[in-house]
């Protein structure tokens, strides 16, 4: 009787420590995916197919602007084909290879969840999108009830978002470790980094800008990696980094209302990018003439006061860049250094898609006078070099390919595109319309609570707008040919 009761107390007790650790029935998506069969997330690494050629290369990222990234990696001529020596052929590299990439477009922007202390949460999306591209479940269309398994698993993946890069990599290199899978994982962060320092002698004083997502800018992940970098490569010289956190840029590319909305016509309440109301981006009123805004059209939402301006919303592409690459430069003239401003690294995958933008407005300051004087040239180089980490990125993946013996003899019609959408069948979302979350939804969930937020589909005209397409016809358009190419096949 007694060893009966003892027994129960034992087990009483078991089981008020586990749920002292797990209050609330948390799960840790890891775990699930690795032990979980009845789950949806779950994945049987067992009989993986490693180190097979003929497999895909994963890409992902927190929308469509890792497409400047999978484009990058397209387009890419730095090696011989036949010898892979370092050496351009004509030929781009990765010509008989396929890819699949996704864009988790319905929980972006990433760079926000740090701000909103939810650093978990966003860990636990960068883990399920490693887990999409090292699985074979998906759904047909957004109101499909039943997934698919027909999607083919990688042999290498790239992180194309440097906030998932900066917070998550190394969360992906340990699961990846607990699975028993040997495979590459190239983050956009340590290639950019590398890029920049190319363009500065061993011996150089200098300064490097990084202009990211906030939550990239937070993590420090970019300064970190110059300081790194630096000493392992054996630079002398003094090197500065100064950092843009890019507040709504991202999301204004990808057209997330709460931060553009070509609609409106006047100020809204709602909006959350820079405006002089706004203490996370605030404009400066004081220097207002140095933005060089555009006030064409609807381009900037505009409240008149009795003498001046009393309230301004960025409504437009163009002026984001406008107001970041100012912001920038503005804290370097502040800093005090003596270091000029040699290259900014475009810390964000959405960034390259405007390249020329960035440049004029480079150019435009770099001109600027006041009173005669000019305010930036002091500061910066005539020439700034703006670094798409992507360069670096389609060259580490070459090496590892290379190193490994899995290049392919497929073909890049075989590549494939997903995007996420919100799982209309989870009644416990709340969304705006079909494709997007309300934002207090977005980053007010938890981690832990393992559910199917959203459903990976097949890129659609139902889920990328007519903007973003012809966007996409525009600047990137071998990538854009393959995303036309496998919509009319589905």
């Amino acid at each position: 009787m007694k060893k009966n009761l003892f027994t129960t107390v034992m087990l009483l007790l078991i089981m008020m420590g586990c749920n002292t650790n797990n209050p609330s029935g948390q799960q840790n998506i890891q775990e699930v995916i690795l032990h979980d069969p009845g789950n949806f997330f779950y994945i049987n690494f067992k009989n993986y197919p490693q180190n097979n050629p003929k497999l895909p290369i994963g890409i992902f990222d927190s929308g469509t602007g890792g497409l400047t990234v999978l484009d990058a990696i397209l387009n890419s001529d730095n090696f011989n084909n036949k010898t892979h020596a370092k050496k351009k052929d004509g030929k781009i590299d990765f010509l008989s290879e396929s890819f699949i990439y996704l864009g988790d477009k319905a929980n972006m922007p990433y760079g926000e969840y740090p701000g909103k202390h939810k650093t978990a949460l966003l860990k636990e999306h960068v883990i399920k999108d490693a887990a999409f591209l090292l699985g074979t479940k998906y759904y047909l269309s957004q109101t499909a009830k039943k997934f698919r398994t027909d999607k083919p698993q990688i042999k290498a993946m790239v992180i194309a978002c440097n906030t998932a890069t900066a917070y998550g990599k190394s969360d992906i290199d340990k699961f990846l470790k607990q699975a028993g899978l040997n495979m590459k994982v190239i983050g956009v962060i340590g290639a950019g980094v590398r890029g920049a320092l190319e363009n500065i002698a061993k011996d150089e004083n200098a300064a490097i800008g990084i202009m990211a997502t906030a939550g990239t800018v937070a993590s420090n992940g970019y300064s970190n990696t110059v300081a790194e970098q630096k000493k392992k490569l054996g630079y002398t010289g003094k090197i500065n980094t100064f950092q843009q956190a890019g507040v709504g840029l991202a999301a204004a590319i990808d057209g997330e209302k709460d931060y553009l909305d070509k609609s409106l016509h006047a100020v809204r309440k709602n909006y959350r990018g820079p405006s002089f109301s706004n203490k996370i981006a605030p404009i400066d009123k004081a220097i207002l003439q140095r933005y060089n805004f555009d006030y064409s059209g609807n381009n900037m939402l505009i409240v008149r006061g009795r003498e001046n301006l009393a309230e301004i919303q960025l409504n437009s592409v163009k002026n984001y860049i406008r107001y970041h690459v100012i912001s920038l430069l503005e804290t370097i003239r502040r800093s005090g250094t003596t270091n000029k401003l040699k290259s900014i690294i475009l810390g964000c995958t959405h960034y390259p898609f405007f390249m020329k933008d960035f440049q004029d407005v480079l150019h435009y300051a770099y001109n600027y006078k006041e009173n005669g004087k000019y305010v930036y040239r002091n500061f910066m180089e005539k020439n700034v070099i703006l670094v798409d980490p992507a360069i670096n990125t389609a060259k580490e993946l070459y090496v590892y390919l290379n190193k490994r013996h899995l290049f392919n003899n497929g073909s890049l019609s075989d590549s494939r595109f997903f995007i996420s959408v919100p799982n209309l069948s989870d009644k416990n979302i709340r969304t705006t319309d079909s494709l997007n979350f309300t934002y207090a939804y977005k980053y007010g969930r938890k981690a832990g609570q393992i559910q199917q937020y959203v459903k990976r589909v097949p890129f659609s005209k139902r889920n990328l707008s007519p903007e973003l397409l012809n966007r996409l016809k525009v600047k990137i358009p071998l990538t854009y040919q393959l995303i036309q190419s496998y919509m009319s096949g589905n």
